[in-house]
C-alpha cells in the first residue's frame, strides 16, 4: 500500500460521490464536487509553474477554499506550508523565507502584509487572495484556469505533503517535514482506532492551519467518506448550535474550549445526545474539568497526545476500553511509545523518564536543519522532551514538557500537578504554574489563575493549595489575572508568562 492524501480523496469521491463532504454556512458539497474542484486548483497552479517540489503557503482561516487549496496543492506533486493568518508580518516573512513558498493562498484581508513582503522574498512568485478584489491573480482566477489535460503527477509516500512550523520555546520555530506517509498513514491509525464511517458528522473548530483539525477532522473524515462541519472560528455556544442543529457524532477541541463549553448556563447533555465521542488535545487536560463536563453533558472526553513532527497523534484513550482520567491513553495503531531515561533505556513500570516515539508518521525531519534533526532522534527514536509515565497497562501519563519542570531546594515540582490542584478550585477556571528564581531556594512556585468570581482572595487559594499539596509544592505567589495568554488553538503559554515576570 501506498499512501497518498490526494488518492484518499480521491477513492472517497469513487465510492461516495453523492455523500455531502463539509457543510460551511449553509451551503453543502458532495464529495464528487470536491474533488472537481481540486482538480481546478491543481491544475491552474500547475499552469502557474507549480509543480513537485514546490512549496505553496496557505494562509486562511476555516472555510472551504483551505481544504480545496490544501487538496489541490497536494494534487501537483507540491507541498503545503500551513501559517497562521494572525501572525505578524515578521513571523510571516521569516516562514515564507524558510519555507522557500513559490506561492501564497491568502485572506484578503492580508495583502496590506503580504504585498510589504514582495521585495524581501526571493522566492515568492505570485499570491492568490480566496476574495475577489482588483488584482491579477485572485481564487477566481485560478478557479478558471483549468485545462483539460491537466494528470496529477506520479506521487511517492515518501514525498514531502506539508511543513509545519512548530511554535518554539526559543529562536525561530521549525519546520516539521511531513511525509504523504507521515500525514495519511495517521489519519488511518486515527481512523481505525476510533472507528471513523461514512455517517459520521465531525465538527472542524480547531484551527484548519493546525495539525490536530489537519489529522483529525480533515484528513481522517475525507479518508472515510465522513461529513465535516466547519465552522469559521470557535464560538461555545455556535458550537452547541451546530451539534444539535447537524446531529454531529464528533468533536475535537482544546481544554479551553471544553472550559468555555462547561461554562455555557443553558447548554445541557440532551444537545450532546448525539455525540458519540469528544477528543481532546493540544494540552493537558485539567482531570477536574474533565469529570465536571462529563457530569455535565454526560458524553465522553477522549484525551490524547501528539506533536507536530509526529503528524500529530501517538497515543489516545480509547473509545470502548478502560477509561483512566489524567491518561493521554495507549499506542495508536502503527505507532510506538516508551519512555526512557537519559541514556535511551527504558524505564521501570511507573517511573518518570523522556517520552520518546517511533512509527510511520514521524517527521523527515526539519527543515534544513541538519542538526537539530540530528539532536531529535536517536536509534530510529523521536525524543519529544516530555516527560512521561507508564502504568502496567500500557496507558501513558504526561508528567510535564521537561524545561517546564520547577526544582525547589533540590526538589522536582511538574507545573501540571500543583495545577491540577488550583483546578479543584470551585471559583478556579484556568491555572498556569511557572518557576521564578529564588535566592534560596534556586526556584518557587508562582501561579497565576482565573477566577470566576472576582472577590476570590489570593490567601484562599493558598490555603486551598496548602491542604492538598506539600510545602515546597505550594505556590508561594499567585497571582489572579482575567485571561491567561494563550496561542491560536487555545493552549496556554507559560512561556508567556515567564517572560512577563522577567520584565517586570
Amino acid at each position: 500500500m501506498s499512501y497518498n492524501l490526494s488518492g484518499n480523496l480521491k477513492n472517497s469521491a469513487e465510492k461516495y460521490p453523492d455523500r455531502f463532504v463539509y457543510t460551511f454556512l449553509d451551503r453543502s458539497v458532495t464529495y464528487q464536487e470536491l474533488d472537481a474542484m481540486v482538480d481546478i486548483v491543481a491544475s491552474g497552479l500547475y499552469e502557474n509553474g507549480i509543480g513537485k517540489g514546490d512549496r505553496v503557503a496557505l494562509l486562511l482561516g476555516n472555510c472551504p477554499e483551505f481544504v480545496i487549496a490544501y487538496y489541490g496543492i497536494l494534487r501537483t506533486g507540491a507541498s503545503v506550508v500551513p501559517i497562521n493568518p494572525i501572525f505578524t508580518s515578521r513571523e510571516i516573512e521569516y516562514i515564507l523565507s524558510n519555507s522557500k513558498a513559490k506561492v501564497v493562498i491568502a485572506n484578503q484581508g492580508l495583502s496590506p502584509i503580504l504585498s510589504s513582503l514582495e521585495n524581501k522574498l526571493e522566492d515568492l512568485q505570485m499570491t492568490f487572495y480566496t476574495e475577489s478584489i482588483n488584482t491579477f491573480y485572485s481564487w477566481e482566477q485560478l478557479l478558471h484556469s483549468m485545462k483539460n489535460d491537466f494528470v496529477s503527477p506520479p506521487i511517492d509516500e515518501n514525498d514531502l505533503a506539508v511543513v509545519l512550523y512548530t511554535s518554539g520555546t526559543t529562536g525561530n520555530p521549525k519546520g516539521a517535514m511531513l511525509s504523504h506517509r507521515n500525514m495519511a498513514s495517521n489519519a488511518e491509525s486515527f481512523g481505525e482506532f476510533f472507528g471513523f464511517t461514512k455517517d459520521d458528522r465531525i465538527i472542524a473548530t480547531l484551527p484548519m492551519f493546525h495539525v490536530f483539525c489537519m489529522t483529525v477532522c480533515i484528513n481522517t473524515p475525507i479518508r472515510s467518506g465522513a461529513h465535516i462541519l466547519i465552522t469559521p472560528k470557535f464560538d461555545p455556544a455556535e458550537v452547541v448550535k451546530t451539534i444539535v442543529r447537524e446531529k454531529a457524532t464528533l468533536f475535537a477541541g482544546v481544554p479551553t474550549m471544553y472550559s468555555f463549553m462547561m461554562q455555557l448556563p443553558n447548554a445541557t447533555a440532551d444537545n450532546f445526545s448525539s455525540i458519540r465521542a469528544c477528543f481532546s488535545g493540544g494540552a493537558s487536560l485539567p482531570v477536574e474539568l474533565l469529570n465536571r463536563f462529563q457530569e455535565k453533558y454526560k458524553v465522553d472526553i477522549l484525551e490524547g497526545y501528539g506533536l507536530s513532527e509526529t503528524a500529530p497523534v501517538t497515543v489516545f484513550s480509547p473509545l470502548n476500553g478502560i477509561r483512566k482520567p489524567g491518561s493521554i491513553g495507549v499506542n495508536i495503531p502503527n505507532v510506538t511509545n516508551k519512555v526512557v531515561n537519559p541514556n535511551g533505556i527504558e524505564v521501570p513500570i511507573g517511573e518518570i523518564g523522556e517520552l520518546v516515539v517511533q512509527g510511520p508518521n514521524v517527521m523527515l525531519g526539519y527543515l534544513e536543519m541538519p542538526e537539530a534533526t540530528k539532536a531529535a532522534f536517536k536509534d530510529g527514536w523521536f525524543y519529544t522532551g516530555d516527560l512521561a509515565k507508564m502504568d502496567e497497562d500500557g496507558y501513558l501519563y504526561i508528567i510535564d514538557r521537561i524545561k517546564d519542570l520547577i526544582i525547589v531546594g533540590g526538589y522536582n515540582v511538574y507545573p501540571r500537578e500543583v495545577e491540577e490542584v488550583l483546578y479543584q478550585h470551585p471559583e478556579i477556571v484556568e491555572a498556569a504554574v511557572i518557576g521564578i528564581p529564588d535566592s534560596n531556594y534556586g526556584e518557587i512556585v508562582k501561579a497565576f489563575v482565573v477566577c470566576i468570581n472576582q472577590n476570590v482572595s489570593v490567601e484562599e487559594i493558598k490555603l486551598f493549595a496548602k491542604e492538598r499539596l506539600a510545602k515546597y509544592k505550594n505556590p508561594s505567589e499567585i497571582e489572579i489575572l482575567t485571561e491567561l495568554p494563550k496561542n491560536s488553538t487555545g493552549k496556554i503559554l507559560r512561556r508567556s508568562l515567564r517572560t512577563s515576570v522577567e520584565s517586570k
